[in-house]
């Protein structure tokens, strides 16, 4: 089945057709790693009973509950390994709400001081006389209940038009520095045919930094973090990195504060990147670290190339997933290491960096589900979202 071919692939519709093909599940296949290498990895039952489960996230409240988005506009708490049957937030009856393909709710992050004021953020898409928008807002949980979020107080930060239905983005999350960082892709079609991505006027194919604690800028409903790189001219304000396509699930290194995402991409190359203050990240002039379209001639000059990449031709992938630096202790031997798969192929790689600042990729696991996101608990441990089946799996070490 070709999945990408066509200008408008939504990959997200793409990762529900193949989780349709897959069935109830599959095989798995442990991957045995030579000595020195990064060790292999397998796959344990954890929750059961979701919907298209598109991203989770741990608040650090104390409470080790895990927080599931599901892409129909529902927000599920597993609690004590099993999942709470109420939703904790239903946007899906929000003015406008558009669920399927690559819309939906498709991200949230807690504040980082949750535990204490409650407050927490979700992306989620709707469509207003025939505009598709995506929302960035604020709501509480509730004082009552911390289980239940407030579903009344919904506050709007942010609203961006978008010109076509595929190429959302999704992710948001907190940096070590407090500041919100949100992830846009280039607004749909193929190629960028509007050149979002190297438009510095415009916030689609970027990642944003923002700050929801401090005075609101004039005109909006955050601050803008004073050393943004283009906060006195040269580009929006928000802007904290440019030149991505469709940046599909982006994580802070706990240890080291790098921000990694894996950017989805065209018809032939996925790569993982680390983001930097400023930096271009070369889409449409490249696909990952080749010229994009293929055989024309670029210059990378002032272009930051990916640390790691790989081919659909060679991987058999379709669409990257990026994941998190490991730092839990139930897998010895992969800490530190970078974790993140394929939509499709069922690949799952750990990136190492060696002594020269290299990045070599291992593959480290191999299954047979669709997979929309990694997830990340307070202890560092890592889980695998099965969008087809409706579940979340722990990720352990092969026996």
């Amino acid at each position: 089945m070709i999945i990408r071919s066509a200008p408008i692939c939504s990959w997200l519709l793409c990762l529900a057709l193949l989780a349709a093909l897959a069935g109830c599940g599959g095989g798995m296949t442990t991957m045995s790693q030579p000595p020195g290498g990064p060790p292999g990895l397998a796959l344990s039952a954890f929750v059961s009973g979701l919907a298209s489960p598109l991203g989770m996230e741990a608040p650090n409240d104390g409470t080790a509950r895990l927080f599931v988005v599901q892409q129909g506009g529902q927000i599920r708490i597993i609690q004590n390994g099993a999942l709470v049957a109420t939703p904790f937030l239903d946007v899906s009856s929000n003015t406008g709400f558009v669920s399927g393909g690559e819309e939906g709710l498709l991200g949230l992050a807690f504040h980082p001081s949750f535990g204490t004021n409650r407050r927490f953020f979700v992306y989620y898409t709707r469509s207003v006389s025939g505009q598709v928008q995506s929302v960035f807002s604020e709501y509480a949980a509730s004082a009552a209940n911390p289980n239940l979020a407030d579903a009344s107080s919904e506050r709007i930060m942010l609203i961006v038009n978008q010109p076509f239905d595929n190429h959302k983005g999704g992710q948001l999350a907190f940096g070590p520095d407090g500041f919100l960082y949100i992830g846009l892709g280039d607004g749909g079609s193929g190629g960028d045919p509007q050149g979002n991505g190297q438009n510095l006027q415009m916030l689609l194919g970027k990642i944003l930094r923002i700050d929801i604690n401090g005075a609101f800028a004039p005109g909006k409903q955050y601050a803008i973090p004073p050393d943004n790189p283009f906060v006195s001219g040269g580009g929006l304000p928000e802007i904290w990195a440019y030149g991505l396509r469709n940046p599909w699930r982006f994580s802070f290194d706990r240890a080291s504060g790098k921000l990694f995402a894996g950017d989805v991409g065209q018809d032939s190359f996925e790569e993982v990147d680390i983001i930097t203050k400023g930096g271009n990240f070369g889409w449409n002039k490249m696909e990952a670290s080749h010229c994009y379209p293929p055989g024309s001639m670029c210059s990378t000059a002032g272009l930051i190339l990916p640390i790691m990449e790989y081919a659909h031709n060679a991987a058999g992938g379709s669409a990257i997933i990026g994941g998190f630096v490991y730092h839990g202790s139930a897998v010895s031997g992969l800490a530190g290491d970078y974790v993140f798969g394929d939509l499709s192929s069922g690949h799952v790689w750990a990136g190492a960096e060696d002594m020269s600042g290299n990045w070599n990729q291992t593959l480290v696991l191999t299954h047979a589900l669709t997979v929309s996101s990694f997830g990340q608990d307070t202890a560092g441990e890592l889980y695998l979202l099965d969008y087809g089946n409706g579940a979340v799996l722990r990720i352990v070490a092969a026996p």
